[in-house]
């Protein structure tokens, strides 16, 4: 009887798996790379930085929009970066700045407009000022958007003590695996700090912490930040600081032991090649930026360079770029897309 029920079980699986039923989606594929870094560190995920809203160096789509998410989707990234405030009534909206006067039509703070009011504020083209069809969406929205296709990173505006009640949102709406929400940590004293709230949203989540070199330099510290939180991945920043020239050091969070804590920890290294307004270039990976390997020509130095640091995630602002420099040079493993 056994017999006759698991093969009946193996014909019913191969059925599907011909007909594509059974086939993963987008989503649920990049969530396995995600959750298993050493399986996959010879593959570099890209994550579109503020939604994706640029490309060639020029701002092409209002940020945090949905018009660009869905360009970043077609292109084939991993992860849409997202920036969730709060309105004035409690709701989470994405959102980069306070003030709404450079990303609206309106102005004034978000935070003293209530969820009816912000629905009245077109999102802008930065640059051009061309008004889209768009307004301020919420975080809801957005993760609709996404649903099934990509992951969301979202960028936490509003605090630390806010990370239960979004979790709480995308657990609602059953995505609380496709979410990643992410804080700064530089001390013991943050770490179970950040590490209560975490803990108070509860489990089924990534949380993925942010180590800066300014501050943290121990790969020890490192290690141990990513056993609390059982990171599957950790977003570092490699400060450019007053250097003027590019240099081949890639700092302390991309020296070799931070990488065999990473093999250890089964965790993905994250570099973040945008760049920052009235910064130099390159400000957050030691020169090495979307503008070098863009505006410079030269995306070997950037999207090369820090694949070979052992970063297998990059948070960028030319995710087209990136994407095609990637995948021409051998660093991007293709999805089953059958489905």
């Amino acid at each position: 009887m056994r017999r006759s029920i698991l093969a009946a079980a193996i014909s019913v699986h191969a059925c599907l798996a011909m007909t594509g039923v059974a086939q993963a989606s987008r989503a649920d594929q990049i969530i396995e790379r995600i959750e298993n870094a050493n399986r996959w560190r010879d593959h570099v995920m890209i994550v579109a930085h503020r939604g994706g809203w640029k490309e060639n160096g020029e701002v092409r789509w209002a940020e945090n929009s949905k018009a660009g998410v869905r360009h970043a989707i077609a292109l084939g990234v991993e992860m849409v970066e997202l920036d969730v405030r709060t309105s004035k009534d409690g709701h989470y909206v994405v959102m980069h700045d306070t003030w709404l006067d450079r990303t609206t039509t309106c102005r004034g703070e978000v935070a003293a407009r209530t969820l009816v009011e912000l629905k009245s504020c077109h999102l802008v083209v930065e640059g051009s000022r061309d008004v889209t069809d768009e307004v301020v969406p919420t975080m809801e929205e957005m993760l609709a958007l996404a649903r099934g296709s990509v992951v969301v990173n979202i960028d936490n505006k509003v605090g630390p003590q806010h990370i239960p009640a979004i979790l709480a949102l995308a657990r609602g709406m059953g995505m609380e695996r496709s979410v990643i929400v992410k804080e700064n940590i530089w001390s013991m004293e943050r770490l179970a700090a950040i590490k209560d709230e975490v803990d108070a949203a509860g489990p089924g989540f990534r949380f993925m912490p942010i180590i800066a070199d300014d501050a943290v330099e121990d790969a020890r510290f490192i290690e141990t930040v990513a056993g609390n939180f059982s990171a599957n991945m950790i977003e570092m920043v490699a400060w450019r600081g007053d250097r003027r020239r590019l240099e081949a050091d890639a700092g302390p969070l991309f020296r070799a032991r931070v990488r065999a804590a990473a093999i250890r920890g089964n965790w993905h290294i994250w570099v973040n090649t945008y760049p920052i307004v009235n910064k130099p270039s390159g400000f957050l990976a030691r020169g090495r930026g979307d503008e070098l390997a863009v505006q410079a020509s030269v995306p070997d130095e950037v999207y090369g360079y820090w694949a070979e640091h052992g970063a297998t995630v990059i948070q960028t602002d030319e995710p087209k770029a990136a994407i095609e420099w990637l995948e021409q040079n051998g660093y991007r493993v293709p999805y089953d897309l059958t489905n």
